[in-house]
């Protein structure tokens, strides 16, 4: 069978089970005494690694039965849960994602694990886990009577018991193939251990079967020697007593129980009617078709927009209202696809817990994580771009932000530090708050690192305000750490997380109270595909400004224009900013000055400006197309868009005309 087909499936659904082991956890650590947790962890364990041996993975198989040997053993309370344990788990599935990971990537997913087998097999010697005998099976007085109609009735009476190869790793797999061949032939009347438990897996290679039959015995045993890791076959006929000798041992509850067992048709076993037709309502489809989807409906709105035009040049009621209507069922598609590529960024949280908690253990500090807001969600796109910044972000406040648990005790705190992620919508914005309860940011420790670095002078340190302080630690090479470690001190990090969050269209800021800790607030846009922007007209060239980095427009008459060391300004709402011409930034042709200024205020975190125009076009949605590979790198602009006439208009980006 060619298992290519299934890897894609194979690789998503165990990310998902290796995340909710990490979670279950990160949950049990907490609360070692629930072992429900433990339960679900196993579950997960038990899925993946059948998953993988199917697949032919077989590191990958064996390390996960032996992580299932250890919380076999947590579970049946025949081993303490301590650190080692835990730790040794946490491991695992580290090894578990790197084998997965090198799968997705073309790999084998083949890793030395060797010692970390060891550790879990050590552990598991310690306490070793007491698994359910099969040595044995006891017939009571139900069961006897039924053997003897059923022998009285022509049937054949066995004991069979099947034994396993040690090296099997799907044990409940096989002993369920080895069921449905024996209901194909008869009833299974009991088995050693119950079915619960061999569904589980609760037993060491070997299982007895008691089964009525009108089958021989060597067909039988033919049949279940074709099942696959099947070692060997026992079959011995049961001694059943004739059923006359045993009308008088019977009682009136077991004769009621025996009329109701009919043998002249094979039932279904308890394995099969567990099984329970579930409605799933969801399909996985590939990301590819989504963005294929996607860029259709972007020509959609490049092409809507043509016909919104031609309908006003025309000016022809029946077109108009044939457009119109057109319009707002594209702006309903629009909605549904965009929705379709709405990812929670609890995919990319579920990563932070296991991460706090390893930094906070080098560290030797103590940390809790609280994530608000996880089912929050965010265009795929922009999803696949905060993670690092995120993890900048985290890492910056476990070891700047968080004290050690004696200093924290000292000056009165729990000596149990907090950082708070939370994640909420507003408007069409997301926003991503990272808040510890920390030391906050020293303004003088960060004034003098900036004055040394030579990042500002004497003078201007005077005048920054507290805000204007803070934004110096996102300045490249900027770094507070006294010494170099592997989690932070090397001047990377900060300027990389504003860089990118301000491609992406978003904005970061900070807010801290020394001695309490500090706040840092990310603005991104919902979506980056189908934006909002004002087209603005430049001499003949049109120019698209995205509204998110709009603040307002305004109509400045030449007397208002101030010069400062030779920079035009103007006094806008109380404040000095400086004024841009597009025109000479871009070197627009046949530019010619009009009796007033068209400027647009632009917004870049705290800072702004105002960016001179010819004139205001109107506001309209465009799509946002990158200029490709041979263009890289043109300043100040972001991408292109084609209007509405089959024009192209170049989409300015604010962020980088403000310095």
């Amino acid at each position: 069978m060619d298992m290519n087909q299934y890897l894609e499936v194979f690789i998503e659904e165990s990310r998902e089970h290796l995340q909710n082991v990490n979670d279950q956890l990160m949950r049990f650590e907490k609360n070692t005494d629930d072992l429900g947790y433990v339960n679900e962890i196993f579950r997960s364990a038990h899925t993946l690694k059948g998953m993988s041996a199917t697949m032919g993975f077989d590191d990958l198989a064996q390390l996960t039965h032996k992580m299932e040997n250890v919380l076999d053993a947590v579970r049946n309370h025949q081993l303490d849960v301590h650190t080692e344990v835990l730790d040794a788990l946490f491991e695992s599935v580290d090894a578990l994602e790197i084998m997965v990971q090198s799968i997705s990537e073309g790999g084998d997913g083949q890793l030395d694990v060797k010692l970390l087998v060891q550790k879990l097999q050590r552990i598991v010697a310690e306490e070793p886990v007491a698994q359910h005998a099969a040595s044995s099976i006891e017939y009571d007085e139900l069961v006897q009577t039924l053997l003897s109609q059923t022998v009285d009735q022509g049937f054949n009476a066995f004991e069979i018991t099947v034994q396993l190869e040690r090296t099997c790793l799907l044990k409940a797999a096989r002993a369920y193939m080895v069921f449905d061949v024996l209901e194909q032939a008869g009833d299974v009347i009991k088995s050693a251990p119950t079915v619960q438990d061999i569904e589980q897996e609760k037993f060491e290679s070997s299982f007895i079967v008691i089964l009525v039959t009108n089958e021989s015995q060597e067909k039988l045993q033919a049949s279940i020697m074709e099942v696959s890791e099947v070692e060997s076959v026992k079959i011995a006929a049961v001694p059943v007593k004739k059923e006359t000798e045993m009308e008088e041992l019977v009682s009136p509850e077991v004769a009621a129980a025996i009329q109701e067992v009919t043998v002249s048709a094979p039932s279904k076993s308890p394995v099969e009617e567990k099984r329970q037709p579930s409605n799933n309502k969801t399909i996985r489809v590939n990301i590819d078709r989504l963005d294929s989807l996607m860029n259709l409906f972007e020509e959609l709105v490049i092409d809507r927009g043509r016909l919104e035009q031609i309908s006003k040049e025309l000016n022809n009621s029946e077109l108009d209202e044939t457009v119109e209507r057109m319009s707002r069922i594209s702006g309903d598609l629009q909605t549904i696809i965009l929705n379709m590529r709405m990812v929670p960024v609890e995919t990319v949280f579920n990563r932070f817990p296991r991460m706090v908690r390893q930094l906070s253990k080098d560290l030797g500090k103590q940390i809790e994580l609280q994530i608000v807001g996880a089912d929050t969600e965010l265009d795929r796109t922009v999803i696949d771009e905060i993670g690092d910044p995120l993890v900048h972000l985290l890492r910056n406040a476990v070891d700047h932000g968080i004290e050690m648990p004696q200093a924290r005790l000292e000056k009165g705190k729990n000596e149990k530090g907090t950082i708070r992620l939370k994640a909420y919508h507003s408007g069409n914005h997301v926003f991503i708050d990272l808040e510890d309860d920390g030391a906050g940011i020293n303004r003088e420790k960060v004034l003098q690192k900036a004055l040394d670095r030579g990042i500002i002078d004497g003078k201007t340190a005077e005048t920054l305000t507290d805000k204007q302080v803070y934004e110096l630690i996102f300045a490249s090479g900027f770094s507070t750490a006294e010494q170099i470690s592997d989690v932070s001190g090397r001047g990377v990090g900060l300027d990389v997380v504003k860089n990118t969050i301000e491609s992406l269209g978003g904005s970061v800021t900070i807010d801290s109270n020394e001695g309490y800790g500090s706040r840092f607030s990310i603005q991104l846009p919902l979506t980056l595909s189908i934006i909002s922007a004002l087209l603005v007209q430049m001499s003949e060239e049109r120019y698209a400004l995205p509204l998110s980095s709009i603040i307002e427009t305004a109509i400045v008459q030449p007397k208002e224009v101030m010069h400062v060391h030779g920079q035009k300004v103007i006094d806008f709402r109380g404040a000095i900013i400086p004024l841009l011409d597009l025109k000479e930034l871009f070197t627009v042709p046949n530019s010619v000055q009009g009796d007033h200024y068209s400027v647009v205020i632009v917004k870049k975190g705290e800072k702004t400006a105002g960016l001179i125009v010819d004139s205001f076009i109107g506001q309209q949605e465009i799509v946002l197309k990158s200029l490709g590979h041979y263009l890289p790198g043109v300043f100040a602009i972001s991408g292109a868009t084609i209007l509405g006439d089959g024009q192209v208009a170049l989409i300015i980006d604010c962020n980088a005309l403000i310095k």
